[in-house]
């Protein structure tokens, strides 16, 4: 178990390194994931219906980035290759996203 004792010591380092909390960003991380399939079938749901579906479609956004936002928001120091993590993932999310609610849609 020493590893793990080592990888947490390493974890938990981060956040004083970088200014941010990690067990608020693992909490906002965690609790979005239910928020972001809930919105994302809302958004499927209003698409189907052919009603508007802007909010659903930016809660589903903004439950996908909310812990890059924390992170971005209170972090200092972050190096710049996490920045480009954070834009590769979001870039991949909305492509993610974007192929799931035509499949759905589709298959009415």
């Amino acid at each position: 178990m020493s590893w793990f004792n080592d990888v947490q010591e390493w974890f938990l380092s981060l956040g004083k390194n970088y200014g941010v909390n990690p067990y608020i960003f693992g909490a906002i991380y965690v609790g979005a994931i239910p928020l972001f399939f809930l919105c994302l079938a809302w958004t499927i749901k209003r698409m189907r219906a052919k009603k508007n579906f802007t909010i659903p479609l930016l809660l589903t956004g903004l439950c996908f980035v909310s812990a890059y936002l924390y992170l971005i928001i209170a972090g200092k120091n972050i190096p710049i290759w996490v920045y480009v993590f954070v834009a590769a993932m979001i870039l991949y999310g909305i492509y993610s996203t974007y192929t799931k609610i035509k499949e759905r849609t589709r298959a009415k």
